[in-house]
């Protein structure tokens, strides 16, 4: 029997009457079985302390319940440099694991722009002045309880009322900021000036280059970029919210230039070298309410 990430083309084996949503079991069986390193079945290899391709993969399946929200998410680099996990641990509630891949944390900044913001239930139609904006996030990786997700260290948008909401139904720092796009070619402008404290800024531009195949679970790409909940913090409290899409569409892209301050402005030092870079030109995004966790 096959689990239900066979249709997103991996291939997962789930022992017969198990459910895929059983993971937490599956993988805990698994590792009793662990010998020398390696499973006697040779199917799922537990690693203490990281998430496994079971986990990573289940988290993908789109929940029950009815979705909050849908947005279009476009024209957006995924920028992402290492860090060590140590930099970040202060700056993420003790409560949530920091997820790792080849031995570090990453951080990432995301500048793109939305589309097509509006609540559900279906064919509710967009709000006109407020069914589109630009965004960009500074981002880590993070867990609990075996869920992998995004952990926000700062966000800028240049509508008040979508800066208002986040903050009040789902305890993200929202930043209200200045924000220009501007696609000439295959080649995008993006410049951002916030108008909150602190300050910060940010100019990039950068050439989108050809497809690439959809990642792979164990890839650094997937790792970086398949990811569908958020997690925030409120009086001590946990929260997770769940998003849902198809894999991102990947193409490879070219940093023409990059000044920013988005990073340091969190205290953190600045970034060397070029970063890790992807981009993706759109893809649709059902979106949850949160829930304590």
């Amino acid at each position: 029997m096959l689990n239900y990430v066979a249709h997103l083309g991996y291939k997962h084996f789930v022992p017969p009457g198990l459910k895929p949503v059983s993971c937490k079991l599956f993988c805990y069986h698994a590792q009793q079985q662990q010998t020398n390193g390696a499973l006697s079945d040779g199917r799922c290899m537990i690693k203490p302390g990281h998430l496994s391709e079971l986990e990573r993969l289940t988290i993908r399946e789109r929940p029950e319940r009815q979705p909050l929200m849908h947005q279009s998410w476009g024209k957006l680099p995924f920028m992402h440099w290492r860090v060590e996990a140590s930099e970040l641990r202060p700056l993420i509630p003790q409560g949530l694991e920091i997820d790792t891949f080849d031995g570090t944390a990453w951080i990432g900044i995301i500048p793109f722009t939305m589309w097509d913001i509006r609540a559900l239930p279906p064919f509710m139609p967009a709000v006109p002045g407020l069914s589109s904006a630009h965004e960009l996030n500074v981002r880590t990786y993070v867990y609990y309880d075996g869920v992998p997700g995004v952990w926000f260290f700062s966000l800028d948008c240049n509508s008040t009322a979508a800066v208002i909401a986040a903050r009040t139904f789902y305890h993200l720092p929202y930043y209200n900021a200045k924000i220009d796009l501007e696609q000439s070619g295959h080649t995008i402008d993006y410049a951002l000036e916030r108008t909150d404290q602190p300050a910060a800024h940010f100019q990039g531009s950068w050439n989108i280059g050809e497809t690439i195949p959809f990642s792979h679970p164990d890839s650094l790409e997937f790792f970086l970029t398949e990811r569908y909940c958020l997690y925030s913090e409120k009086d001590g409290d946990l929260y997770r919210a769940r998003i849902f899409h198809q894999p991102w569409p990947l193409q490879k892209a070219t940093m023409n230039s990059c000044e920013s301050t988005m990073i340091e402005s969190l205290g953190l030092r600045s970034r060397e070298g070029e970063p890790v870079l992807n981009y993706a030109e759109s893809l649709d995004v059902d979106i949850w309410a949160i829930k304590r966790v």
